[in-house]
């Protein structure tokens, strides 16, 4: 165990599914990428001492990557969170935002995470990134709000930016 009962070793389940058909990406390289990213955040202490996980009896992680377009993270919006615009990323952070923990089996299933593909290789374009990287730089966010972070102030803002950068430095000098 690390400190606050967070395994050292969580097992990690990472699914996704691309219902995006303009980019055939590497779901099995992105997972790997989310993986590493989970293990970089869980061994941070100012992460495991504030997230979700923290106090929790579990061996295991698990939560879901849905790869589609703005038009569908739109819809999403509208239906479930009464914004009417296209989203680069929606996070539903079921462990984190309810009130009710369920654990079962010793797995924890954090939520789920949609990106909108399209939305990458434009943000990639505007930033002169690869749209590799900007996809791993929106896993990274996903993952943080899946443990329960949030931005609502600029010192949040600026806590989840510098932990992002220091995550994506930590698995892209390891590939």
């Amino acid at each position: 165990m690390t400190a606050n009962n967070i395994p050292a070793n969580v097992k990690k389940n990472i699914f996704s599914e691309n219902i995006y058909p303009d980019w055939e990406i590497d779901e099995k390289f992105f997972i790997d990428i989310a993986k590493k990213i989970l293990k970089f955040y869980l061994n941070q202490p100012e992460v495991t001492e504030n997230c979700c996980l923290n106090g929790f009896d579990f061996d295991t992680v698990s939560f879901d990557f849905l790869y589609c377009d703005s038009v569908k993270t739109h819809e999403i919006n509208r239906e479930y969170r009464n914004k009417d615009y296209p989203a680069d990323i929606i996070t539903f952070a079921i462990f984190a935002d309810s009130d009710e923990k369920f654990i079962f089996d010793g797995e924890i299933n954090l939520g789920e995470v949609i990106i909108a593909l399209d939305k990458v290789i434009e943000e990639a374009e505007k930033k002169g990134v690869t749209k590799e990287y900007e996809l791993s730089f929106l896993i990274s966010h996903g993952i943080l709000h899946l443990l329960g972070f949030d931005h609502q102030t600029e010192d949040d803002y600026n806590f989840i930016m510098e932990l992002q950068n220091k995550a994506l430095g930590f698995v892209y000098d390891k590939i």
